[in-house]
């Protein structure tokens, strides 16, 4: 291995604000502080081969804060919110039937009419020509993988990976030392569970006081469906089956133009059962008679999968440190009962850069942006996390008949009168220690795919265009190989091997005794294992800038 003093002194760069991550966070972010200061220097990195590649969501989005970023927006021609919500479902579903829920019934926040049916991967495409039409720099293929400090313990800004490191660890022949991107204050946006957002919660305490923070896995498919079955604006969402009563998660089906429909399925991190197989109840949804003949006859196009936020309102960490700010998903902003968060995340980039234009103004810099926690409680972002934070909770303590009822019950009140009966629920266990002991649970029969409307996941990650130079060092790091075979496969039965989406994790027999491989070459950085191992074993860190998934329209 070589040590770090032997390697080349990085090159650097300085810009006013330095911003980890192109969703819509970061390039909301980027786009307000060149509207508010044309003179201010921004960077934006994204560690996705293009702007868009590693974005996935539903995604059905609130333009709330496309509105308040770019209000003219509809008059750009190259807009891609095409497609409007039409009509909004809610189905309960049982093993062999639905029931649909009689929109009177929801809360008007659930209610989905003047939203808009998306990519949100071409949303943040869109962004970009925005931001750069404006002077930000976007530099796409390169990772964040080191958080830079002053001597007072601020940060300075962040260091890309460096690029051509061998297996062993040691510059190949085509190493390339990273860059140091510097700045008077850096945001962080990189998405759910990034490697940077932990280590500035860890070392800051930003989590200090918050509840756990909670997390679902949610997968998607895109699908280009025969016209018959294609109703543009369609927004439907369900929950129950193939999930029992105990097991938080549910899906939806979201029509878009040109006969897309995508179809996702969310199960949330805090289920007990380790043989659960997310991807399989995904592939097992599908086949429900109220979901199967959208697809009949159709093509699927694409799959991808990611965690998403849940902990909300209690869980958001402290937003500001010492040189900068999360922003977006690394904050965790999503609103769970309408699975959305893109709004929030493009709030969330508006308020931290006007607080930051405003602190450059003054000639501050490399301190603490206090102003960016002190305010987003009091924005439209805290009050839209605020009417749902009882949904999670009482779903998690009560299952899916008790808990839907009493969340719906919840948030009408705090709708109507600002109030709660419940007042502020706490998550209890982390989704890591929520599992149980294989022990006090059966195997679940999953069927085998058909490979017209359920697949496999290696078929599924082709799909993702998922890429990975394998000559390199591993970047899903155990930490402790043994307990990982005492725990994880002896105690949970190797959960790892159903709850990654992509087939990276497998236990094989070698030399007569179980061995834990990892495939990181299949990895579609969905992060679930960093979040969902028992013991917290498994440290997701970015691999060489520019690989991963790369996903088109998702």
């Amino acid at each position: 291995m070589v040590e770090a003093t032997e390697l080349p002194e990085r090159e650097s760069m300085e810009f006013d604000v330095v911003i980890v991550g192109a969703g819509p966070a970061g390039l909301a972010a980027a786009i307000r502080l060149k509207q508010v200061d044309p003179e201010l220097s921004v960077v934006v990195l994204e560690k996705g081969a293009e702007v868009g590649a590693h974005i996935l969501s539903g995604a059905v989005v609130d333009p709330i804060g496309i509105d308040r970023l770019l209000p003219d927006w509809r008059e750009d021609p190259d807009h891609p919110f095409k497609t409007e919500v039409t009509d909004d479902h809610f189905l309960f579903l049982g093993p062999a039937g639905s029931i649909r829920l009689p929109n009177f019934l929801m809360p008007p926040l659930m209610n989905n009419h003047g939203n808009y049916v998306v990519s949100l991967g071409n949303v943040c495409r869109w962004l970009a020509t925005h931001a750069e039409a404006l002077g930000v720099e976007i530099y796409p293929g390169f990772a964040a993988t080191e958080v830079l400090y002053n001597n007072e313990g601020a940060v300075i800004g962040v260091a890309t990976g460096d690029m051509g490191i061998e297996r062993n660890g040691e510059p190949g022949p085509n190493f390339a030392r990273g860059m140091a991107l510097l700045g008077k204050y850096t945001l962080i946006g990189e998405g759910v569970r990034g490697s940077l957002a932990k280590q500035l919660i860890a070392k800051f305490k930003l989590d200090e006081g918050r509840d756990v923070p909670k997390f679902g896995i949610g997968l998607k498919e895109l699908w280009e469906v025969k016209p018959e079955n294609h109703k543009p604006g369609l927004v439907q969402h369900s929950f129950g089956w193939p999930l029992d009563m105990k097991t938080g998660g549910g899906s939806f089906l979201y029509h878009l133009e040109d006969n897309l429909v995508a179809v996702g399925f969310v199960v949330h991190l805090n289920y007990k059962n380790p043989y659960l197989h997310p991807f399989e109840e995904f592939q097992r949804f599908k086949t429900h008679p109220a979901i199967r003949g959208t697809f009949e006859g159709g093509k699927r196009l694409s799959y991808g999968a990611r965690a998403i936020t849940e902990g909300g309102w209690q869980s958001v960490p402290k937003l500001s440190f010492p040189g900068g700010a999360l922003i977006g998903c690394s904050a965790g902003f999503v609103n769970v009962p309408r699975i959305k968060g893109s709004h929030n995340a493009v709030l969330s980039g508006i308020l931290a850069a006007e607080k930051l234009a405003a602190a450059i103004a003054i000639g501050r810099g490399n301190d603490e942006p206090i102003e960016i926690e002190h305010g987003w409680r009091e924005s439209a972002i805290g009050q839209d996390l605020k009417k749902v934070r009882n949904v999670k909770p009482l779903w998690s303590r009560f299952g899916t008949a008790i808990g839907v009822a009493l969340g719906g019950l919840d948030m009408w009140t705090n709708q109507l009168f600002g109030i709660s009966f419940f007042g502020t629920l706490k998550h209890g266990k982390t989704d890591a220690a929520s599992l149980e002991p294989a022990a006090k649970h059966r195997k679940i029969d999953y069927p085998k795919p058909d490979g017209v409307l359920t697949f496999d996941r290696l078929s599924s990650v082709f799909l993702s265009n998922t890429n990975h130079e394998e000559n390199q060092p591993v970047h899903l790091q155990v930490k402790d190989w043994d307990l990982q075979k005492r725990s994880e496969y002896d105690v949970y039965a190797g959960p790892s091997s159903r709850y990654c989406p992509a087939g990276v994790y497998e236990w094989v027999e070698k030399d007569g005794r179980p061995t834990f491989v990892i495939n990181a070459q299949n990895c579609v950085h969905c992060k679930t294992c960093d979040i969902k191992d028992p013991n917290q074993n498994i440290n997701w860190v970015p691999p060489q800038g520019g690989e991963g998934p790369v996903y088109p329209n998702m």
